[in-house]
């Protein structure tokens, strides 16, 4: 099937070409067609799949086939849990939309909202958005969402895993409840799929590739080691294997801060990311990893699901995370789009119980290797770490800790078709804004 078959524009096809695509991805073949005839979509792919794509083009078909009045409302809003991710669905709204007649902007959290703000007054067709941002500017009057035709919710498992329940609602309220909505994500746990009920109007559901699963092009290793000899480990891997890109991720802000140290002290150029380092600074350190200046990347899993770096060789797990489900989203920053990559864990005596949880979750048992001089300790205790030590993503300077119901109420919207129903769902959580 090619791009063409699909029924996309001109203009889209000239701007896929651009880019060196000619046939599009399971997940695209899949849902362009339902996206395109309006149709509320529940849609699961793999990390890497071109999910994005799958909800880009066929919005920007139907806005552009479906032009409005010059004053440009926002007809269209994505909503992203964060502000790497936000970036990144932006630069692929504007690359796809390079030969139309659509204006974009995004806005999040962490810089000056002024330029956004601005951009808004001058009138937007599509607004990608991180939660906390969009509400700010919302109280503040200083946009309007009356007008949305079409809503997405982006990585909507990891927007409940971080809390972002009741924004959801908020936004939901505020748009009208005649509109198409699409929920895209890598997995759809219970919670999520209890949650679509509330958002979507008569769904399909889409499943490219089985849930929780890993890309196969991705090489999966994991090294035993004392975890006092990890930072060494992890050097000696990078050095002897001449690696030339690395994304590594460590479990806290502040243990990404101190490998971070160690590497530079021992003459590997690396930078660190995490929610404690300014926008300016996540931004500096990205682009240096893309360019080619920063060799390794230290990110804690804010990382796991907004950065796309093409051909991506190699992903590094110093700390496992405590949720499975993380180990998936972060090894899929490698091996996309069909590429090779390998992902490796350094896994000490304590994160067994995690290792074992991630075997069983993906249903394979991973290659064990032990290097001579990195051995694990074998006095080491094997009792998990403690809950509180784990998941740090990252965040905004202002976290509210409200917690939230498994039952509050929001308006939903349906397929361009008025619907109102209150949504019931969502897991207790901290309400934290991240963004």
């Amino acid at each position: 099937m090619s791009f063409k078959s699909l029924g996309l524009s001109e203009p889209l096809l000239k701007a896929i070409s651009k880019k060196g695509y000619t046939t599009p991805s399971p997940i695209q073949e899949k849902a362009i067609p339902l996206v395109m005839d309006g149709r509320d979509v529940l849609a699961s792919a793999q990390t890497g799949t071109g999910k994005t794509a799958g909800f880009t083009l066929p919005l920007l078909h139907y806005l552009s086939e479906n032009p409005k009045e010059k004053f440009r409302p926002i007809r269209a809003l994505i909503l992203t849990p964060t502000r790497e991710l936000a970036a990144q669905v932006h630069e692929s709204v504007r690359d796809y939309s390079e030969f139309l007649d659509i204006r974009s902007t995004v806005i999040f959290g962490g810089v000056n909202q002024k330029p956004q703000a601005a951009a808004i007054r001058r009138g937007v067709d599509i607004l990608v958005a991180t939660p906390g941002r969009l509400l700010d500017l919302h109280n503040q009057n200083l946009l309007s969402l009356k007008r949305v035709e079409v809503f997405i919710l982006d990585e909507a498992d990891r927007m409940l895993d971080m809390g972002f329940l009741r924004d959801i609602e908020r936004v939901m309220n505020a748009m009208p409840a005649k509109r198409q909505n699409l929920m895209f994500s890598a997995t759809f746990s219970k919670d999520i799929k209890k949650l679509a009920k509330g958002i979507l109007n008569n769904p399909v559901q889409v499943e490219a590739t089985p849930e929780n699963t890993t890309v196969e092009a991705i090489s999966q290793k994991v090294y035993r080691v004392a975890k006092a000899k990890k930072p060494d480990l992890l050097i000696k891997l990078i050095s002897e294997g001449k690696w030339k890109q690395v994304l590594v991720f460590n479990r806290t802000k502040h243990g990404a801060n101190k490998l971070t140290k160690k590497l530079i002290s021992s003459g590997i150029s690396a930078a660190a990311i995490h929610g404690n380092k300014s926008q300016g600074a996540r931004t500096k350190a990205l682009a240096g990893f893309k360019n080619g200046s920063v060799k390794v990347l230290v990110a804690t899993d804010i990382a796991a699901r907004g950065l796309d770096i093409p051909l991506l060789p190699h992903v590094v797990n110093f700390e496992l995370p405590n949720i499975s489900e993380d180990y998936v989203h972060r090894i899929g920053r490698t091996g996309r789009a069909g590429a090779n990559g390998k992902a490796i864990s350094l896994v000490s005596a304590d994160e067994t119980t995690f290792l074992r949880d991630i075997e069983k979750l993906i249903g394979e048992k991973i290659e064990v290797e032990i290097l001579e001089g990195f051995e694990p300790d074998p006095n080491a205790s094997t009792e998990p770490i403690k809950q509180g030590q784990g998941r740090q993503g990252g965040g905004n300077r202002n976290q509210s800790r409200n917690s939230s119901s498994r039952n509050s109420g929001g308006n939903s919207g349906g397929s361009r078709s008025s619907s109102n129903r209150s949504s019931s769902s969502g897991r207790s959580s901290n309400s934290r804004r991240r963004n």
